[in-house]
C-alpha cells in the first residue's frame, strides 16, 4: 500500500474498545508494521508501577507521560525506516499535542474506536491478553466512558469509528476507508 510511508496510526478508546486487536490486524496489511501499545511500555516498570486510576495520581501521570514519550520516539524511528506504525493507548482528544514535537512531517492518523460502554465492558471481560485480572478495569471503563465524548475527539481532528458490531477485520476496513488528512 503506497500510503504507508511514514504513517503513524494513533488508536484511542476505552479499555476493551479493540485498540490492540485492530492495530495488529491493520498492520498486517502493510509490508512493514510496528505495534506500540503504551500499556506494554508501562509494564516494563519492574518496581514502583503506578496503575491507571480515575483520580490521576501524580506518579501514574508521570509514568504515562514517560511511556507516551517513549512510544512517540520509537514510532518516529520506525516510521522514518519505512514502517507503518500503530500506537494504541487510552488518550484524550488533546493528547496528540504530546506527540506532535516528535512527529513533525509524519502522516499521523488519529482514530477513536467507540464501540460504546456495554460492548467495551463485554470485550474487557472476555480478554485473555492481560497479565492481570481485567475485572479491575470495570469501574475505570465506566468512569472513562463519560469523559471520552466522541464529539470532543471529532472537534480535535480525530476520526471516529463505531466498532460495536464489527470484528477486527471489519474495523480495519473502516479505518482504511477513512479519508486523510482530516
Amino acid at each position: 500500500m503506497g500510503d504507508s510511508h511514514r504513517t503513524v496510526w494513533v488508536l484511542s478508546g476505552l479499555p476493551g474498545a479493540g485498540k490492540s486487536t485492530t492495530a495488529r490486524a491493520l498492520l498486517r496489511r502493510f509490508p512493514l508494521g510496528l505495534h506500540l501499545p503504551v500499556d506494554d511500555l508501562r509494564d516494563f516498570v519492574v518496581s514502583g508501577h503506578a496503575p491507571p486510576r480515575l483520580d490521576h495520581p501524580p506518579e501514574a501521570v508521570r509514568q504515562f507521560a514517560l511511556a507516551r514519550t517513549a512510544a512517540a520516539q520509537v514510532a518516529r524511528l520506525y516510521a522514518d525506516a519505512g514502517f507503518t506504525v500503530a500506537v494504541d493507548d487510552v488518550l484524550w482528544a488533546t493528547d496528540l499535542e504530546l506527540f506532535a514535537p516528535h512527529w513533525a512531517g509524519l502522516d499521523v492518523r488519529p482514530v477513536l474506536l467507540a464501540p460504546g460502554l456495554a460492548v467495551a465492558q463485554d470485550r474487557n471481560s472476555a480478554r485473555t491478553n492481560k497479565s492481570y485480572d481485567t475485572r479491575t478495569l470495570v469501574s475505570l471503563i465506566d468512569g472513562l466512558h463519560s469523559q471520552m465524548s466522541p464529539e470532543a475527539y471529532r472537534e480535535a481532528g480525530w476520526a471516529i469509528v463505531d466498532s460495536a458490531g464489527q470484528n477486527g477485520g471489519e474495523t480495519v476496513e473502516a479505518l482504511l476507508a477513512l479519508k486523510w488528512p482530516r
